[in-house]
């Protein structure tokens, strides 16, 4: 259960992110990975934001695709220790949205 609400929580982080490049700058993006690389290309992160956010998406792929790799101590180490990656990372987001409210949907 740990594991699924993880990866949501990465998803739901991303798919922020994806929304902001669509809405905001007309780029879709298909792929995860490719979506801080956008962002901070764009710089509504920064070169440390988008390193943090590279990571989260490779981490929520392998959560995805390798479930079964993905160990108790590891899910436990995350949550416990690395949370503020993902907190870092949203903060980032809805920094740059109330910056500019004008750039996104707020109907969704």
């Amino acid at each position: 259960m740990v594991a699924e609400r993880l990866a949501g929580a990465l998803e739901a982080l991303l798919d922020l992110g994806r929304h902001v490049l669509a809405r905001g700058f007309g780029q879709p993006v298909a792929e995860y990975k490719e979506i801080p690389r956008h962002l901070q290309r764009l710089a509504i992160i920064d070169d440390a934001g988008a390193t943090r956010m590279t990571k989260l998406a490779g981490y929520r792929n392998r959560m995805v695709h390798f479930y079964a790799q993905v160990s108790t101590a590891e899910l436990y180490d995350i949550c416990a220790r690395q949370l503020g990656d993902v907190v870092s990372c949203a903060e980032a987001l809805r920094a740059w949205i109330a910056a500019h409210p004008d750039q996104v949907d707020h109907a969704l």
